[in-house]
């Protein structure tokens, strides 16, 4: 049997051996986002809140194709348990092609919207305009994006996850110097929309070599052309098992959006130091989500296999590795937030203070995230997708209700916003440890 590590021996070993590319390639990922907010902070703080504006909407409007693609996931890992290639070949080219086509829908939609979205949460026009640009660019590279996740968790699901880093590791260095170029340049600059237009070029890149790669065979995996010929039992099966992560998805980023919407009551300052805080956020929890997708992909796997002692072995260690690592993480988070701050927005005095405090009540609460992230992790790889839906849609329902009422009702303002992230954090690893603990997942099978 191929990769024995992931049925056999430390445990440990096989979690850091598919986790530690996995946060890399996902680091480099981010650095997209970080390396933009980057650049864009050189041209102030409402080009900062431009982009800080388009990037929840744009995440919302493409969970769809997200959800199948963690169906396929899913579907992959357990199929590698059994040592089945021709249906791990068959799940990645259906799973492609159907969210190929729903990437495309989307961006359709998305692009002559853009604008009419992004004015609900606000008319200022210095803001407004450069983010519908940078909105309408970024839909035309979902495709790309998407095509290059599929990709990357298709590989993730059969334990290959070193080419993934390394080719994203060069579009991000391509992004790094195309940024500038476009933001600044010499084409003439573009400002904003600069960045969205370097991003899609080194997203169609990863794109065009995930493709390659797929048809051409690497490890487990061997996608033809007759595996993307969409078949309506798979297109059915996929869309039971992804629908849920769909909506998980959807709720996860409409929590982004209305988080935004409370914010941006207070004006352009807070809407750029929460972009900020959370862009930051959404780097340091990388470890964790590098766990939870190891981990994921490890339980599928085992589950598959039926060796459910494995399973559940690699599902508490993951836990306590992403707990000790985020504890870590946030208390380096809470010394540093001020100069980490202004990194990306030198020479912005009152920017730096505000988004230093929205990091500093986050932080503390890192930990917890972390074991969430990969409790959540392990009940989605059994294929209990619609459980997690539920925790998420709860969630984002609590986070909101507690942000609305400590910043608006009780006077608290921004604070308030800031003040509802460790709270919600509580509650919701309290129930995600909760459906875990009842380890009917375990008994799941999909395959």
């Amino acid at each position: 049997m191929e990769h024995n590590h992931i049925f056999e021996g430390s445990v440990l070993r096989s979690i850091f051996k598919i986790s530690v590319p996995v946060i890399l390639a996902n680091a480099l990922q981010s650095v997209y986002q970080l390396t933009d907010t980057f650049w864009v902070g050189r041209l102030g703080a409402e080009a900062v809140a431009a982009v800080s504006l388009s990037f929840p909407i744009l995440f919302f409007l493409t969970s769809f194709a997200m959800g199948l693609a963690m169906a396929g996931s899913i579907l992959i890992a357990q199929y590698y348990g059994r040592q089945d290639k021709e249906m791990i070949s068959l799940t990645a080219g259906q799973t492609l092609s159907l969210t190929i086509i729903i990437s495309v829908i989307l961006s359709a939609i998305g692009f002559p919207l853009s604008g009419y979205l992004l004015s609900f949460l606000t008319q200022d026009a210095n803001v407004l305009i450069p983010a519908t640009q940078y909105l309408q660019i970024s839909f035309i590279a979902i495709i790309a994006m998407f095509i290059y996740n599929i990709f990357q968790s298709a590989l993730r699901g059969v334990g290959e996850v070193k080419l993934p880093m390394f080719i994203i590791l060069v579009a991000v260095v391509l992004n790094f110097f195309l940024d500038p170029l476009f933001l600044f340049g010499f084409i003439p600059a573009m400002g904003v929309p600069g960045v969205a237009l370097a991003t899609l070029i080194t997203e169609y890149l990863c794109a065009v070599i995930g493709i390659v790669v797929m048809l051409k065979g690497y490890g487990s995996l061997k996608v033809s052309f007759a595996h993307m010929v969409p078949r309506m039992e798979w297109l059915k099966k996929l869309l039971r098992l992804g629908l849920p992560s769909s909506a998980e998805f959807s709720f996860r980023s409409f929590g982004f959006v209305l988080m935004v919407f409370v914010v941006s009551f207070f004006g352009t300052m807070a809407t750029a130091a929460y972009g900020i805080g959370t862009r930051i956020f959404s780097f340091v929890i990388i470890p964790a989500i590098g766990f939870a997708l190891a981990t994921s992909s490890l339980i599928g796997n085992n589950l598959g296999s039926k060796q459910h002692d494995r399973a559940e072995k690699i599902a508490k260690t993951g836990m306590t590795v992403a707990f000790m690592s985020l504890t870590a993480v946030g208390i380096l988070l809470t010394i540093f937030a001020p100069q980490i701050s202004a990194f990306f927005v030198p020479g912005e005095p009152e920017l730096i203070s505000t988004s230093a405090s929205f990091i500093r009540m986050m932080a503390w609460s890192f930990g917890l995230v972390g074991a969430q992230i990969v409790i959540v992790g392990t009940i989605r790889a059994s294929g209990k997708t619609k459980t997690v839906m539920l925790l998420v849609i709860s969630n984002t329902i609590i986070q909101f209700v507690l942000s609305y009422v400590i910043s608006m009702t009780l006077g608290y303002k921004e604070i308030g916003v800031w003040i509802s992230y460790p709270i919600s954090t509580v509650i919701s690893t309290t129930a995600a440890y909760y459906f875990y603990a009842r380890k009917d997942w375990l008994r799941k099978r999909i395959v």
